[in-house]
């Protein structure tokens, strides 16, 4: 039997929803206004410039920016951080939370509150900065990989995870002869696909909006990201991006410039969400649930 919805329940439904979809048009719109900016002529923009589809179509700016060889290679340099510092990441999470993991290895609770003790309390800029030019990767990538190579927050999520993994898998496996490294890459690591996606993606957008270690640490232009190019461009200085061209025959203005820019730079990391969805909302919950 059904049971009829009362009328106040119903007005706070649509109340709810309507709020919901304003919220979410005016979070949208800045996004959308730059997209159809990048794809639109100056004059169009300078006409109407709070536009939500581009007008008099004009991809002179795509075609500036993509054969600019700066962000060529900012956008070598971001994937190079991401792919590599999400690896490593994600490597060095998982070894640390295994054996944590396991009430029975000896000194794991004081392990845990000295890792859990730098979510509040980290050396600060000046002596991080000295490490890190004592170690000589000042202007390298490593730069922007090493320092930050592992999150407390997401090493605790990983390891109430691997809490919740009955211990009798691994010991049937030792039972087999099977040692702690082949436990964990060939049995532990395959049952963490979930969170490991969760972990991924947030070290995989961590990475790639990486901007004041790239700011602090890179100072030649061709170990630039696509962050601090993008900071650059944003702050009026959109001629970075002007390619000397003397056959080029009509003139990109720097705000349709500024936009191209952006869109070409934010949309790769909004794609990766889709592809791991699946695993986000489930990782979140097995790791931050302890049962």
């Amino acid at each position: 039997m059904k049971i009829r919805k009362r009328a106040i329940d119903i007005g706070f439904e649509i109340i709810n929803y309507m709020f919901l979809t304003i919220l979410g048009a005016i979070c949208l719109y800045p996004l959308i206004n730059v997209f159809a900016i990048s794809f639109s002529s100056y004059p169009a923009y300078v006409r109407q410039p709070l536009m939500i589809f581009p007008r008099e179509i004009d991809i002179t700016a795509y075609v500036r920016i993509f054969t600019n060889p700066l962000l060529l290679s900012s956008y070598k340099n971001t994937l190079i951080v991401t792919l590599v510092g999400t690896a490593i990441s994600v490597l060095l999470t998982v070894m640390t939370a295994y054996p944590l993991a396991k009430s029975k290895v000896k000194g794991s609770r004081g392990i845990m509150l000295y890792i859990v003790f730098t979510m509040f309390f980290n050396g600060g800029i000046i002596p991080t900065y000295m490490v890190v030019k004592s170690l000589n990767l000042l202007d390298t990538l490593w730069a922007l990989i090493l320092p930050t190579a592992m999150s407390t927050y997401n090493f605790i999520i990983v390891r109430n995870f691997l809490e919740s993994i009955p211990d009798s898998i691994e010991e049937s496996a030792k039972i087999d002869g099977a040692g702690h490294i082949c436990i964990l890459f060939k049995l532990i690591i395959p049952l963490s696909k979930p969170v490991l996606a969760t972990v991924s993606l947030f070290y995989a957008v961590a990475n790639w909006n990486r901007f004041f270690e790239t700011y602090m640490y890179i100072t030649q232009r061709s170990n630039w990201t696509l962050t601090l190019l993008l900071r650059e461009i944003v702050s009026d200085n959109a001629d970075i991006m002007n390619v000397t061209d003397p056959t080029a025959t009509e003139t990109v203005f720097p705000k349709t410039m500024q936009c191209a820019t952006i869109v070409a730079t934010t949309l790769p990391i909004l794609f990766s969400y889709p592809f791991l969805q699946k695993y986000f909302i489930k990782g979140i919950m097995l790791g931050a649930v302890k049962g």
